[in-house]
């Protein structure tokens, strides 16, 4: 109990909240979406302008948000021409953007110091301007989720039925892909490249076990992601490992044990 009383870890506590209510909303979108590939080429994409940041002396969060979300439109525009198949838009991101980065960094005179935080995370680091960042997101998306949580769910389930309504699917698809790249640049800090879009889908899926409400699909990630820093920082703390890899691994042991969980409850009812 004593950690509670660090700066440091009250900022931990407050970036795995605003992180899990920001990714329950987001990544829910991305698992009924199916935008899972789509949204790991983003966040691999985005080193490009974590790269280009550091070598222009600019901040390389929100070079990367620019980055990030200019690739993301890339994505949805390339993936929707007949001659381009998805997977070929997100490898040419994807790759490019790895390179950008990595040719920018090794440009940049000196060393970088933070360069592992942002490849695998480290949420015990993250600053007051981190926090701000995702609070403003969070707040962001948590209104936008409110006023137009239908139109969203029907775009997510059935864009073609959403087209039939007269709804402006485009604008919500590419609205929402902004919103993704966003997201996965806000929390680099906590889990960082490899793992940011873990964080996006493992408690997604584990709330799907017990819901297929999308309302109750947000509401239970959120939970479930909070559980899932909480336990991944004290493991990070009992065994001095990296944060942002605790707190996946421990992630998918929850998961692993809410299958198992609905398994014995599928079998007792049915005996």
């Amino acid at each position: 109990m004593e950690l509670l009383h660090y700066t440091f870890f009250q900022n931990a506590l407050w970036g795995a909240l605003l992180a899990s209510i920001l990714c329950g909303c987001i990544g829910t979108y991305i698992v009924t979406r199916r935008l899972v590939l789509i949204s790991g080429g983003i966040t691999h994409a985005s080193f490009g302008g974590i790269g280009i940041g550091v070598l222009c002396g600019w901040s390389p969060i929100l070079s990367a948000m620019v980055y990030a979300v200019l690739s993301a439109f890339g994505i949805q525009w390339l993936s929707h021409r007949t001659d381009v198949r998805e997977d070929s838009a997100i490898a040419l991101f994807w790759t490019f953007g790895m390179s950008i980065g990595i040719i920018c960094c090794f440009l940049t005179p000196g060393f970088m110091p933070d360069m592992p935080s942002f490849l695998f995370g480290s949420i015990l680091t993250i600053s007051a301007p981190d926090l701000w960042l995702l609070a403003v997101l969070t707040i962001i998306v948590t209104a936008i989720f409110f006023f137009f949580l239908q139109p969203i769910i029907s775009v997510a389930f059935d864009n073609t039925f959403a087209r039939s309504q007269h709804l402006p699917v485009d604008l919500i698809e590419y609205g929402m892909m902004a919103l993704i790249a966003m997201t996965i640049v806000a929390t680099l800090r906590l889990v960082g490249i490899v793992l940011a879009i873990s964080l996006l889908t493992i408690p997604q899926i584990t709330a799907n076990l017990f819901t297929y409400s999308y309302r109750k699909m947000i509401l239970g990630s959120i939970a479930i992601g909070f559980a899932d820093c909480l336990l991944g920082l004290l493991v990070s703390y009992q065994l001095n490992v990296p944060s942002g890899a605790a707190i996946i691994f421990m992630g998918i042991i929850v998961y692993l044990l809410a299958r198992g969980t609905k398994m014995l409850i599928i079998r007792s009812h049915r005996e």
